[in-house]
């Protein structure tokens, strides 16, 4: 993806996100999904994130940890409709494809760590 993508032009002027901001909002959405575990640093979490953008909209792939007493299946669900809401919500983007990749499943010993 671009550094910088022109969203929109108006009579008033156009309007361009900057791809960290994108992908903010895709690390804040991640981040308020009950079951996921942020163990990182802000800057790590960013870089779990890519984003392409097609001609559909944005693809985004996003690697996380979840806690061992959920189901994964459901996060990750959970994980691509709190990515489109917020990222659709919050910019001029559509989400085209959210593919999550489970990095760890962490247990109770681990989440202290």
């Amino acid at each position: 993806m671009a550094d910088k993508i022109k969203m929109s032009e108006t009579s008033r002027g156009k309007v361009s996100y900057n791809e960290s901001i994108v992908k903010g909002i895709v690390a804040l959405a991640v981040a308020n999904v009950e079951g996921v575990v942020i163990k990182q640093t802000k800057r790590s979490i960013r870089d779990s994130i890519k984003l392409v953008k097609d001609k559909n909209g944005i693809y985004v792939s996003v690697s996380v940890c979840v806690r061992y007493d959920n189901s994964i299946s459901d996060i990750a669900f959970n994980i691509q409709n709190s990515i489109r809401q917020n990222v659709e919500t919050m910019s001029d983007y559509k989400i085209s494809k959210v593919d999550v990749f489970v990095s760890d499943v962490l247990f109770d010993d681990k989440l202290t760590d």
